[in-house]
């Protein structure tokens, strides 16, 4: 192409896929081949630059409208060619018809987002029909004699409602990333809702930093969470008139990270032979649990 835009010569190929004769392109300016498809305002500025050297196309994409015939998606770079001893400036343009690609993609965002609903809307479910069992265990407990079983059917009630504000917390989340500042003290909210009946003699908190975690990782933690403040909650404050707190802390620096339930209650059994056997965790690093047997 020369510097007013007229055409040299042009390749089998592009004459073959936008329909061109080969044997009268020469000496034509890209604006007059076909029907007026290729007169493009954008196109003919930025080709201009070119000439000018004031730019150079490396990737600009179009439209290609053609009439009467299907609309094609190409990607155009464009250079000058540097021949001292040519008289006057020549630039080469390479064009890509990427119309099947972006189809493609089109239907691969299509098919993505259409997978992320109904993701959401089966954890919607979910955790849906985890508060309809939950009510369930609830109403059986009311109607039980025996206090044990009663506190068990509790103790069942509480977790699942558990396990149902996760649900719906990563239902609200997509697929992105979760922020266990947020998700920590939705958790703890929602487990001090159901089982603390005074907030005045119980305090549950959260001091969280601005980690992100996957929601597989978030489950995990969640459920470690609301886990070990129920037990703090059962056994740290046995008495109607004991009065504490529980706080949840997270903190990381990259590869490590430390989660912490603590509470202010009762602590361990002095005497040996009332200790129950159980589990904690206290750290962790490169987001694989470390745990302690604590006798």
């Amino acid at each position: 192409m020369r510097e007013d835009l007229t055409i040299i010569a042009a390749s089998k190929s592009f004459c073959t896929a936008f329909d061109v004769d080969c044997a009268g392109i020469t000496g034509k300016k890209l604006a007059d081949l076909g029907q007026g498809e290729w007169d493009v305002r954008q196109l003919s500025a930025l080709l201009q630059a070119t000439v000018s050297g004031k730019a150079a196309i490396d990737v600009y994409e179009m439209d290609l409208v053609r009439p009467e015939k299907d609309t094609l998606r190409l990607l155009i770079n464009a250079h000058t060619l540097d021949y001292f001893e040519a008289e006057s400036i020549r630039v080469v343009l390479a064009i890509t018809d990427v119309t099947s690609q972006r189809l493609a993609d089109k239907v691969r965002d299509c098919l993505f987002c259409e997978k992320q609903l109904l993701l959401n809307e089966i954890q919607h479910r979910v955790a849906n029909s985890l508060q309809i069992i939950a009510s369930v265990l609830l109403q059986s407990a009311r109607k039980v004699q025996s206090n044990e079983t009663q506190a068990h059917l509790r103790d069942a009630h509480n977790r699942v409602m558990s396990v149902a504000k996760l649900q719906k917390h990563l239902s609200s989340t997509a697929i992105d990333n979760v922020g266990l500042k947020n998700y920590f003290a939705d958790l703890c909210n929602s487990i001090g809702a159901s089982m603390i009946a005074d907030p005045g003699r119980i305090k549950l908190s959260t001091q969280c930093d601005d980690s992100t975690v996957d929601p597989d990782t978030s489950v995990s933690l969640g459920l470690i969470v609301t886990e070990l403040v129920i037990n703090s909650l059962k056994h740290a404050f046995p008495g109607q008139n004991q009065h504490g707190s529980i706080n949840v802390s997270f903190t990381s620096d990259g590869k490590a990270w430390t989660l912490v339930v603590a509470d202010d209650g009762i602590g361990m059994p002095k005497n040996e032979d009332d200790r129950n056997p159980g589990w904690a965790l206290v750290s962790s690093r490169h987001w694989q649990a470390n745990w302690v047997q604590l006798s």
